[in-house]
């Protein structure tokens, strides 16, 4: 039994379903179905029952989850702990973040912690905020950094700066020339959406949620898997959208995009980490430094 097996077995669990445990730990689906067949011919059991296409915990597999989650936090711990006693003079922080705080927030924070503990290796992982929250559950990760709300019992999760948000269409768009926009202009409307499990996706749904209205009343022109392909879509005519002002700042102000004040609430960036795992020296160092300098995102420079 390897570790990478054990972590293989907890997305796997964790998803019940091989194919998107495959895409998250960034494994093709025959080498995660490989590491699961291999860990139950070497002791002749059961982890899952295959159900036509779904799969499900065995009675023994549950028993056998809370096991492999403990030893791979306990095995992290003692990683950690090698780390910790270089004195931040070498080792690797890993990070996963949503594509708003990847592309606009984080990048400027991890040059300043470079400079500063040349010796730890940065490593960076980019995905929506559901999927930031898997890894860090799974520890596949040390820390996350994303713009969306998390509830997860295991970790532990905690504002580190603001982001403001805006609505956007195309300069040709309807809402160009109407006084005001309404929730039922909202629901009219066709959307441009990043995929389920973003942040921004789940900022129009409450919304829509507060003016008695569900994402189901809308039509979604297009979904697509990162804000640049959102934002060129917009910019096109498809749809309206919801984005960062960040991420939306250079094509507004260019006036490629039109922006519309609907009231937006102003939304938190949070950092995740597992509380099972201790809090190393690099990671105690990196969130001091992401806390104790908040702002607001910055745009690139154009």
């Amino acid at each position: 039994m390897t570790l990478e097996q054990l972590r293989i077995f907890v997305a796997v669990a964790e998803r019940q379903h091989v194919t998107r445990a495959a895409h998250d730990l960034r494994l093709t689906q025959s080498a995660t179905s490989a590491a699961i067949a291999a860990l139950e011919a070497r002791y002749a059991t059961k982890l899952f029952d295959r159900i036509g296409r779904r799969i499900e915990l065995t009675d023994t597999g549950r028993l056998f989850l809370v096991e492999a989650r403990a030893v791979l936090a306990q095995a992290a711990a003692a990683e950690a702990l090698l780390d910790d006693l270089a004195g931040l003079t070498r080792g690797t922080l890993s990070l996963a973040a949503s594509q708003t705080v990847a592309n606009y927030w984080l990048p400027p924070f991890m040059h300043r912690f470079r400079k500063l503990y040349p010796g730890i290796t940065l490593q960076l992982s980019i995905g929506n905020t559901e999927q930031v929250a898997a890894w860090v559950n799974e520890i596949a990760v040390d820390l996350g950094l994303v713009e969306g709300e998390v509830v997860n019992p295991m970790l532990s999760i905690n504002p580190i700066a603001t982001d403001d948000l805006v609505l956007v269409a195309s300069p040709q768009h309807v809402w160009a020339h109407a006084e005001k926009i309404t929730p039922e202009d909202l629901v009219a409307t066709p959307w441009v959406l990043r995929e389920a499990g973003s942040a921004t996706r789940a900022i129009l749904e409450g919304v829509l949620t507060r003016y008695g209205f569900s994402i189901a009343d809308c039509t979604i022109a297009l979904e697509l898997p990162s804000n640049e392909a959102v934002l060129t879509a917009v910019a096109d005519g498809a749809g309206a959208t919801i984005v960062s002002e960040v991420a939306a700042r250079a094509r507004i102000k260019a006036g490629s995009l039109l922006s519309r004040d609907i009231g937006l609430p102003r939304r938190r960036f949070y950092s995740l980490r597992h509380k099972e795992r201790s809090l190393t020296g690099a990671q105690r160092a990196f969130l001091d430094l992401v806390t104790h300098d908040v702002g607001q995102p910055q745009a690139p420079a154009e």
